[in-house]
């Protein structure tokens, strides 16, 4: 079996596929992780009311001072904990994660394992 084209439409097509049933309430919002080649960025949303609650990126100063030498799934977990604090601080304790239709593993694993040891509930 020939694959024709990139890996980004079947990626969109996964993240369309989940996103039918992964919602953000004001209960428990979600937890939105976008990856580029370079750079991860993570946001919780509240879907009910279109709203962005807190976010963090690999961009942030507090990160990018302390990113030197790291691997990319060390600095997603400074992202992950950097949002575990900043969601906690708004008084949410349980959000449901999206992955953006990548695989469970490297940095969106690590960014996730660092939010749960921040204290967010999955």
């Amino acid at each position: 079996m020939v694959k024709e084209g990139t890996s980004r439409p079947r990626r969109v097509a996964r993240h369309r596929r989940v996103r039918r049933k992964v919602v953000g309430t004001a209960k428990r919002p979600r937890l939105a992780v976008f990856r580029s080649l370079r750079h991860i960025y993570a946001q919780v949303i509240d879907d009910s009311r279109g709203v962005t609650l807190a976010a963090s990126s690999s961009l942030e100063q507090e990160v990018v001072k302390q990113r030197d030498g790291l691997p990319k799934s060390g600095v997603s977990s400074l992202v992950g904990s950097l949002i575990a604090s900043r969601a906690l601080a708004q008084g949410i304790n349980t959000v449901v994660y999206d992955r953006g239709g990548h695989k469970y593993h490297g940095r969106a694993k690590a960014l996730a394992d660092a939010a749960r040891k921040g204290g967010l509930v999955f």
